[in-house]
């Protein structure tokens, strides 16, 4: 397992498909993975620390583990099987349960917990930027700065 940074989200054109943009810790590869408006304005929220009137669901989430003394230890990104990827949520004791990423990045950025991704998932849709291209990186932090989770309204998850 790989540790992983949340670039951050955005809206990918020209189908208005939210994605959510991971970075390899220590390497030179990013995985992006389309999610739900839904899923991207949650990650959005959490990443600029915005505090909604009323709890989300990983919002909620994270309170009933706060509540029943629970502690999430590492979200993994495990598996993409026919364009779907898969990810188990770690729990204190060695619990896993199985989760969408979007959801399970939602909660990491919630409770501070690392995010893993596979080697496997790396290898088949990690995307290499040598640091030449940093720049275009740049770019898309720079955009993420503007941006806002109200940019992400739409029908819900897909």
């Amino acid at each position: 397992m790989n540790e992983l940074d949340v670039v951050g989200v955005r809206v990918e054109m020209p189908n208005n498909q939210p994605i959510v943009l991971l970075r390899e810790v220590g390497g030179d590869r990013y995985l992006p993975i389309w999610i739900g408006p839904g899923e991207a304005t949650a990650i959005a929220f959490a990443q600029q620390g915005m505090t909604p009137v009323r709890p989300l669901t990983h919002d909620l989430f994270k309170d009933v583990l706060e509540a029943l003394g629970q502690q999430l230890t590492e979200v993994r990104i495990t598996d993409l099987r026919e364009g779907v990827f898969y990810a188990e949520l770690v729990f204190a004791g060695g619990v896993e349960v199985s989760a969408r990423p979007s959801d399970a990045i939602a909660l990491a950025l919630r409770t501070g917990t690392p995010i893993y991704g596979s080697e496997e998932v790396l290898a088949e849709a990690g995307i290499a930027i040598p640091d030449e291209q940093e720049d275009e990186v740049e770019k898309f932090r720079e955009f993420l700065d503007q941006v806002s989770p109200e940019d992400f309204g739409g029908s819900g998850p897909q």
